[in-house]
């Protein structure tokens, strides 16, 4: 994500941790602002041209907008467990 779950650097990344503290899951990140390697090579690892990007154990979800379709949907809650 773009800043930290207590301080998103963007809309985008905001939403993502909206919801996912909406599940009530516990989850890590990694402010791909501090290191523009990994900002790169994420974007490239998953095929995602977006930041935000959701993995569940290892898995690319998607992004922003996905995650929050799959959320309204509930699906988003069944891949997580929550």
């Amino acid at each position: 994500m773009k800043g930290s779950p207590d301080f998103p650097q963007c809309g985008f990344s905001g939403r993502a941790v909206q919801v996912l503290r909406s599940c009530n899951v516990k989850f890590s990140s990694f402010d791909v602002l501090a290191d523009e390697d990994v900002r790169q090579g994420i974007k490239e690892f998953s095929n995602w041209p977006t930041i935000p990007q959701l993995y569940v154990k290892g898995e690319f979800i998607g992004g922003s907008d996905i995650i929050l379709d799959m959320y309204e949907k509930g699906e988003l809650q069944k891949k997580l467990g929550a």
